[in-house]
């Protein structure tokens, strides 16, 4: 496949460069021209953010615990005085940096008195949202940077419409800001985004601002960074200038400044990045969440959030030849390959690279190419180019809107619909306490709830000694044998919360002490990592 033009009237460079015609400098446009694109990315930025705010309205699912356990539950925490602290805020492996801005959310609703079961549940998500728009808006412009509008365009199509960025995108994980920090800064990068200009040093300093927020909120992020630095400091000419009087500065600015929050915060001088370095790769501790092949990447994990666009990007790659981006990508899945602890979420942020060289192919079947190797416009707008752009683009959409709201309506629901369930009753103080029989961090937890009420779920503290299993896996070992065991000491609980995959060994026993089926709301078709959990049991304590 011919390489598009990236302009109408400028040709791309096949060596992956950034053509630096004066086009690209804004104080050289037209006065017109610039008002024009003003209006332009203006309106971009509206579409994108009504798309997000849709996008937050329409998750009902539960996709992963840090979530609500690693985010909102410390944001609830810090803005209200309860809520609950897991095993790694003890041991000083996370930041508050990530945490803060919904803290800030929470307390705003408070004093304007919408901390309501409706606000606290959707609030997040929609702030989350606008975050997303802008990474969304960056993205457009870095693919316009490099490869023009047009391809801009369908690259922006690609992010909408990918199922796994509509699915995690707008959650208020971690990654996902890592994401939008990620896609700013590779904006900004001069050896990513153009030759050098009079504006490289200023976009370079806060390419490197953006990195270093991006550590900040994930010190994982360091890997992206460490690839795109080494291209920065073989291409730079000033290379000394670059370490000594941007790089180290900037970094150290950042790092200090999330220190001192965090020594507010935990009331000692603790060094995240290192304990979380220790844990996560030194000793491998995340191993105890399970681990999986080296390969799983490339041949599950990354290919399933790429899906039906894996031959579009796969293309877009080899015609595009941005060889800078692809060694990114390669290099990124790489190096998280060596963990054995692996998920979808950590390798979030190398994903809409790859939509974008998706982009860059859809946008290549609008124009064919001509017997002297030249691609034209087609001037029949009913020719075979065409077709195969309606069919490719009816093909991604009939398999990824499907997927999409299927993951985020449906699958896994159960959890979140009982504690919004359980947050209501308790505004009319139907809820005493709660017990969650089920594997720990299964729901949301006091940042839905939004009342200080006696909780507990079962423990999953890792254990220094290995052979020890915690309490959530001696739970689904025996769960009468360890219920029996547990009601030996349990203080009065109004309401237990438990999968139907667990629940038929206990019925009897419930009911034995008096508690009986208040409501069961559907969780998941199918099964994920353990039994099938098809449902989500709420039992209520009948003598209250």
């Amino acid at each position: 496949m011919v390489q598009i033009r990236q302009r109408s009237s400028v040709a791309a460079s096949n060596s992956g460069g950034i053509d630096d015609s004066p086009e690209f400098l804004p104080s050289e446009k037209p006065k017109s021209q610039t008002y024009d694109d003003f209006c332009s990315t203006n309106k971009l930025f509206v579409l994108c953010l009504a798309f997000r705010f849709a996008n937050a309205l329409l998750l009902q699912t539960y996709f992963n615990p840090d979530e609500h356990w690693q985010a909102l539950e410390v944001a609830h925490r810090i803005a209200f005085g309860y809520g609950h602290l897991t095993w790694e805020w003890k041991r000083g492996i996370r930041s508050y940096f990530h945490p803060l801005p919904f803290a800030c959310l929470y307390k705003l609703l408070a004093i304007l008195g919408l901390d309501t079961p409706l606000f606290m549940i959707k609030a997040p998500r929609l702030l989350e949202s606008i975050f997303s728009a802008v990474g969304d808006f960056y993205f457009y412009k870095l693919s316009s940077a490099l490869f023009g509008d047009y391809v801009a365009k369908w690259a922006l199509f690609s992010q909408l419409t990918n199922w796994f960025m509509f699915f995690c995108f707008n959650r208020t994980l971690s990654n996902s800001l890592e994401t939008v920090l990620t896609l700013v800064s590779l904006y900004y990068w001069p050896c990513i985004r153009v030759a050098p200009t009079r504006f490289s040093k200023v976009w370079r300093k806060m390419a490197l601002f953006m990195a270093a927020l991006s550590c900040a909120v994930r010190p994982t992020s360091a890997i992206t960074w460490l690839y795109v630095g080494m291209l920065e400091l073989f291409s730079a000419r000033d290379r000394l200038r670059f370490i000594f009087l941007e790089a180290a500065p900037i970094g150290s600015l950042v790092l200090g400044i999330t220190f001192l929050l965090d020594r507010l915060m935990y009331g000692s001088w603790v060094f995240v990045p290192l304990n979380f370095l220790k844990f996560n790769v030194l000793s491998s501790g995340g191993d105890f969440y399970g681990t999986h092949k080296w390969h799983w990447y490339f041949t599950q994990g990354f290919t399933a959030m790429l899906f039906s666009f894996i031959p579009f990007s796969i293309s877009g790659i080899i015609s595009s030849k941005k060889w800078k981006l692809t060694g990114l990508i390669i290099w990124v899945l790489g190096v998280h390959s060596l963990l054995g602890h692996k998920e979808f979420r950590f390798v979030l942020p190398i994903l809409p690279i790859a939509l974008m060289f998706s982009g860059y192919s859809l946008a290549a079947l609008r124009y064919p190419a001509s017997p002297n190797g030249k691609r034209e416009k087609s001037r029949d707008v009913h020719s075979k180019r065409p077709m195969k752009m309606k069919l490719a683009v009816i093909f991604l959409l009939a398999t990824n809107i499907p997927m999409g709201l299927y993951m985020s309506l449906v699958h896994q629901r159960g959890t979140e619909d009982v504690m919004n369930h359980l947050a209501k009753e308790a505004v009319s103080e139907k809820v005493k306490s709660i017990l969650f029989l089920m594997p720990c961090h299964s729901t949301p937890y006091y940042s839905t709830l939004h009342r200080n009420l006696p909780m507990r779920f079962l423990d999953c503290t890792p254990s220094e000694e290995k052979e020890i299993p915690v309490e959530s896996d001696r739970f689904l070992t025996n769960p009468l044998d360890f219920a029996s065991e547990f009601a030996k000491n349990w203080t009065e609980t109004s309401h237990i919360v438990l999968f139907e995959s667990e629940e038929r060994p206990l019925k009897d026993f419930l009911k034995s002490h008096s508690f009986k089926e208040d409501k069961r709301f559907f969780h998941a078709h199918f099964k994920v990592d353990r039994d099938l959990q098809s449902s989500v049991v709420l039992y209520v304590l009948t003598n209250q």
